[in-house]
């Protein structure tokens, strides 16, 4: 109920900051509000937290993380992807496809740090073209570069923010189902995507996870929750998908 009273920048201001006070950090929270949340509220989201907690958002992300992880979290915090457009630069598809295929086939150490801005700057129609002709170039799409050419919270963070262009839909359809998966609910997550969707593309995530799993997400929160809590969250949900 508290979370449903928030903002959803509020909101994403609070889980952010959970997701980084005592000890550990939780980086799947991050890249997820990060990689997910549009310019203007990715601007709102940094001025509620130094407002709410008194602390600097890009302080706080540089002082919990390290490496390429905290390249790409820092990049997207700086709210700077374009819109898509009806018009179609062929020119720059090429290359950028090029330049993500230059680094991709250095044979030691490539230097991925050349990807970020790339992946946090340009509009998703227009990446996900890139995609097409990287593959061309490549042979390999690049989902799969990523998960042999990188590791732990490098490739964590970089396939969720390719499966973010790709399919949003699919990847929050993929959160909701890890939060109910294994023995106990992850409620947290299951509470933050539920309240977050809702009202922005719920219905194309509830298609996703009946495609990806063979159930609903309705009958899955069914089985998982009980008491005034599933009721909310069936609510939210809205409808069982046959």
């Amino acid at each position: 109920m508290l979370t449903l009273l928030k903002s959803p920048a509020m909101l994403d201001a609070q889980e952010l900051r959970d997701s980084m006070k005592g000890l550990g950090t939780d980086e799947d929270t991050l890249i997820e509000i990060l990689a997910t949340r549009p310019n203007r509220q990715i601007q709102e989201i940094k001025t509620l937290y130094k407002e709410e907690f008194q602390k600097d958002l890009e302080k706080d992300i540089t002082s919990e993380t390290t490496g390429r992880f905290q390249k790409l979290l820092l990049a997207l915090l700086k709210g700077q992807r374009e819109a898509n457009s009806n018009v179609i630069n062929y020119e720059l598809i090429e290359e950028d496809a090029k330049a993500l295929y230059a680094v991709a086939s250095q044979k030691k150490n490539p230097d991925f740090d050349a990807w970020i801005p790339i992946l946090t700057e340009r509009s998703q129609n227009h990446l996900n073209r890139v995609f097409k002709l990287y593959k061309i170039y490549s042979s390999m799409d690049i989902m799969d570069t990523i998960k042999k050419q990188m590791k732990g919270d490098d490739e964590k963070g970089f396939i969720v923010l390719v499966q973010n262009i790709q399919n949003m839909p699919e990847y929050f359809a993929e959160r909701l189902y890890d939060s109910m998966k294994s023995l106990g609910t992850r409620d947290k997550i299951l509470t933050r995507v539920l309240a977050t969707r809702c009202e922005i593309d719920l219905l194309s995530i509830r298609a996703e996870f009946r495609k990806k799993y063979g159930k609903s997400l309705y009958s899955a929160i069914q089985a998982d929750t009980k008491g005034d809590y599933q009721c909310a969250l069936l609510g939210l949900c809205r409808a069982e998908d046959l």
